[in-house]
């Protein structure tokens, strides 16, 4: 639970209706494993990937905008029902614009979660930017959360709760796990 969050990130993010992840450096640690026939592996934490399915049980819309193009994250988006999954994008900000325009959403209803210069332009009109902790100094000023959990070892799952949190969600959602 987040309880020392700036009252401007909880306003924020109590008006998030999408949340968008990038992948390397965010759901993973960002470190890339290559073999000899090119990207081998990428690893995702669970906590994260409970944290994605938290949102979408509470009414939150979720989607990925990465700017490689991976297997991995495809096999791992459609586990976790991720329903515009977005990769290979090498401008972020106008691939973001295309997806609110999509789903009828202002920028202000979408947070965006990235850790790099690509991720800048969403970064920086979406109503709610996270980046993770590692993410460096110069994109985590644009960010209005950073969470302590690293990248791709919970630092996903630290911001969805902090959305369901922020929204009333986080007990119901916890509860329904409880009356199982």
């Amino acid at each position: 639970m987040v309880s020392e969050l700036p009252p401007d990130a909880r306003a924020r993010a109590r008006g998030i209706r999408l949340m968008v992840f990038d992948v390397d450096g965010v759901l993973t640690d960002g470190r890339l494993w290559y073999g000899p026939d090119g990207e081998a592996l990428k690893a995702f934490h669970s906590f994260d990937g409970q944290g994605i399915k938290m949102l979408q049980h509470a009414g939150i819309l979720t989607a990925v905008l990465s700017g490689r193009k991976s297997d991995a994250v495809t096999k791992r988006a459609a586990e976790l029902c991720i329903p515009h999954v977005l990769q290979g994008i090498d401008d972020k900000g106008s691939a973001f614009d295309s997806l609110l325009q999509e789903l009828s959403l202002k920028p202000v209803a979408a947070g965006y979660m990235g850790d790099d210069v690509i991720d800048l332009p969403v970064l920086r009109r979406c109503g709610f930017a996270c980046v993770p902790r590692e993410a460096p100094e110069w994109v985590r000023r644009h960010a209005h959360y950073v969470p302590k959990a690293s990248a791709g070892m919970g630092a996903a799952r630290e911001v969805c709760e902090l959305l369901l949190e922020a929204q009333d969600a986080l007990a119901p959602a916890l509860a329904a796990y409880l009356a199982k």
